[in-house]
């Protein structure tokens, strides 16, 4: 299966997406300290599905998208596969706790691996990793550094007229 990847500039740094002819696969900060994969270079041709989370991703960052429609697939666990899964149901300017997540998927007592299934999202902000905090409402974790998921909730806050200077 081929893999196409693209480049896409934003408020944050520039993104790199990868996908197939079906599938975004990832969406990572090319210059986050905890993604040190070498790029791969961007594709010349670029499926339908790679120019839809382009359009998608522009959209929520001039305010004007909430939710992704665009296909997803990312390899993982069956435990994985489910925590993923519960991160695309926070809503858009609201967080939940690593405590609540575990809570979600039946099991509070898998806090950590639910924290660490969290850190291994390759699909930022489409499966919205950046809306899980501390229980103590502190930014904690986040594989495209503290500072972008600030940045993302404030904006998210700020679009759904709920932006508070003291939000964090």
């Amino acid at each position: 299966m081929t893999i196409y990847t693209s480049f896409m500039e934003t408020p944050l740094g520039i993104l790199e997406i990868t996908a197939n002819d079906e599938f975004v696969c990832a969406v990572n900060f090319r210059d986050s300290s905890k993604r040190k994969t070498s790029p791969l270079p961007e594709s010349e041709r670029k499926p339908e599905v790679l120019l839809l989370c382009i359009s998608e991703l522009e959209e929520y960052f001039e305010g004007k998208r909430k939710e992704f429609t665009v296909p997803i697939q990312q390899v993982g666990t069956e435990f994985q596969q489910n925590v993923w899964e519960k991160l695309t149901t926070i809503p858009y300017a609201k967080t939940i706790s690593y405590l609540e997540l575990s809570r979600k998927i039946g099991n509070e007592k898998a806090i950590r691996a639910v924290g660490t299934t969290n850190g291994k999202n390759q699909i930022s902000i489409i499966v919205p990793c950046h809306r899980v905090i501390g229980s103590n409402g502190t930014l904690v974790g986040y594989a495209g550094e503290l500072w972008r998921k600030k940045w993302l909730l404030e904006h998210e806050a700020k679009q759904s007229g709920e932006f508070q200077m003291s939000l964090f």
